[in-house]
């Protein structure tokens, strides 16, 4: 199992299931469009501290991120 690209799904999934943008996540978190883009492609390896910030934004459980789906 590839965690950044699982983190990557989540983060993307539960982004959108509560109909934000991207750059509505970087003006609550911080962190970059660009790095916010990067993430949802698989690209990044967010440290723990990262996964609770973005967790916070998005209004959501850190273990959510992490939370293993159906895909592989």
């Amino acid at each position: 199992m590839d965690m950044r690209k699982l983190v990557g799904r989540n983060f993307a999934r539960l982004r959108r299931d509560r109909g934000l943008t991207q750059e509505e996540v970087e003006a609550r978190s911080g962190f970059s469009q660009q790095y916010l883009s990067s993430l949802e492609r698989g690209k990044r390896n967010p440290t723990v501290i990262t996964l609770y910030e973005l967790a916070q934004a998005l209004d959501v459980s850190h273990v959510d991120l992490v939370q293993p789906d159906d895909q592989v």
